[in-house]
């Protein structure tokens, strides 16, 4: 089930509510909890009912494997604990391994040795990338020495809550089950509903307006690139960019509208989206980029593997390795890994930059550094993304070939009319005008133009309803404050007219339903 689809808007959403508000209220926060368990599954068995059972037995391992760990710890029987911790991780990556990847590996031992393996069609769960990395902390943190969750319901809905199931964000155990144990939670407060409602609202609004409005424009640039064409600079760009913001607006309008959902439900989700298109730097843009999954490899990845405790040499290995592995995490491709790659090498190149401005004395950074800062870091990103775009590595290298300016640059006739005292010039200049698809350009450059224009100048969603946030909220590390006092969310009539009018808008536009960009992972 879509967060985008009428059946989720109209019918699914408002039907849980009722349900769980109708529990809550007389008391029964275990029926709250159980009801939401039960309707989360309803939502993941909506699009393939067989994959429940993967999910649900997955679910009751790991529950019964930490506490088999907290026993073991209790004991005083370390090997006993870390066998558990070991074989629980194991079995979680084995499962995530056969689904996502054990195609990827098959076609890729065909391809080296001349094999003919086939195993078969095998489907991808929806969501196991984000659920299996979840149940991965739980049981790490157990073995740490964090104390189990008992109630069987509480962590059934820690995994199974449908906000959060199918693409994050990834939420960590003392984030949501913290929670399940307050009577605030399930009690009914009209503010926090009206932030959830405002929340979902811009959310559906990034998803169907913005991403969806992009995608016409970068599908064709990429499809046309993986098929061979050779795309002209500006073309090329035009499709970069498009796809650059569809991507950050298709997932962050998720994540808002995961975030909405479950203020509904009196639970708060962290964040995920900190303007990453503002950073200044790699090491700015992970901080602020799918902040959960940043979170879950510096935890769970990279310190292990030793961090930046041993040394510059092993600190940029780690990176590397972290990156790489992230980048597969993402799909089972070598174009996602060589993206991973690139972001870890980007990630080295900027901390031994770091080191170096530190070694000459270089403390402050000029306001032109800023912005040619923030302008190499764009670049950077928008390069990357062609990687994690493209189907193929014929595909990526001609839209980067094309970007490059290697293929020339072309306009439409449609300019040449009308700048046609400077024609002279821009041909003598290398510039060729073609006939055709001068409208086709021209709303691609306004729509990258405009998104640009709203990445930038426009503050977040959290910053929007910064004061409807408490101090302490999970995930806010690193979320500024947005000055401009007219943007900030308040329980008034014309914000209420504003939700409505986002919410309008984004209901209209599911004529067509389209899926997130996330869910393939």
């Amino acid at each position: 089930m879509l967060f985008n689809s009428y059946e989720y808007i109209f019918v699914f959403l408002p039907l849980t509510l009722f349900g769980y508000f109708a529990l809550a209220r007389r008391g029964t926060s275990r029926g709250a909890i159980l009801w939401l368990c039960g309707a989360s599954l309803v939502f993941y068995g909506w699009w393939r009912a067989i994959y429940l059972a993967l999910l649900v037995p997955l679910t009751l391992f790991n529950y019964l494997l930490a506490i088999a760990i907290d026993r073991a710890r209790q004991d005083g029987k370390p090997r006993i604990q870390a066998f558990w911790t070991a074989g629980g991780v194991a079995v979680n990556l084995a499962v995530l391994g056969y689904f996502k990847y054990a195609t990827f590996f098959v076609d890729n031992v065909n391809a080296v040795f001349g094999a003919s393996l086939n195993l078969g069609a095998v489907i991808l769960p929806i969501g196991i990338s984000f659920f299996t990395f979840q149940k991965i902390a739980y049981l790490v943190d157990v073995h740490r020495g964090g104390r189990p969750e008992r109630h069987l319901a509480n962590f059934s809905l820690f995994v199974f809550f449908f906000p959060q199931l199918i693409s994050g964000p990834i939420v960590h155990h003392s984030e949501i089950l913290p929670q399940l144990r307050r009577p605030e939670t399930f009690a009914w407060n009209a503010q926090r509903f009206a932030v959830g409602i405002t929340w979902f609202a811009i959310g559906l609004f990034k998803k169907t307006i913005l991403a969806d409005g992009l995608a016409q424009y970068a599908n064709p640039g990429f499809n046309a690139a993986d098929a061979g064409a050779h795309l002209a600079l500006l073309q090329s760009w035009g499709a970069a960019l498009a796809y650059t913001f569809q991507l950050y607006f298709d997932f962050s309008g998720y994540t808002d509208m995961a975030i909405g959902a479950a203020r509904l439900f009196g639970v708060r989700l962290p964040y995920n989206f900190d303007s990453p298109y503002k950073a200044t730097s790699i090491i700015d843009f992970w901080r602020r980029w799918h902040m959960t999954l940043s979170r879950f490899l510096r935890d769970y990845l990279y310190i292990p593997l030793g961090g930046s405790r041993r040394g510059p040499a092993r600190r940029y290995a780690n990176l590397l390795a972290t990156m790489v592995l992230g980048g597969l995490w993402h799909g089972a491709a070598w174009t996602f890994v060589c993206w991973g790659a690139l972001h870890g090498a980007y990630l080295v190149a900027n901390h031994g930059w770091r080191a170096l401005r530190r070694a000459l004395g270089i403390e402050r950074e000029s306001g032109i550094g800023s912005c040619l800062a923030w302008g190499l870091t764009f670049v950077a990103v928008v390069a990357g993304w062609v990687l994690f775009r493209a189907h193929t590595f014929a595909g990526a290298l001609a839209m980067l070939q094309g970007m490059a300016g290697l293929n020339g640059v072309t306009l439409p006739e449609a300019y040449a009319i009308a700048l046609s005292d400077f024609r002279a010039v821009l041909q003598a200049a290398g510039v060729s005008f073609t006939y055709g698809g001068g409208t086709e350009f021209t709303s691609t450059w306004l729509w990258c133009l405009g998104a640009l224009a709203l990445v930038l100048a426009l503050p977040n969603t959290q910053q929007i309803l910064e004061r409807a946030q408490a101090a302490s909220e999970a995930g806010a590390v690193g979320i500024g404050r947005w000055r401009l006092r007219s943007l900030t969310w308040r329980p008034t009539a014309p914000w209420a007219i504003v939700t409505a009018a986002l919410s309008l808008a984004g209901i209209l536009a599911l004529a067509e339903v389209t899926e997130f960009l996330y869910f393939q992972f």
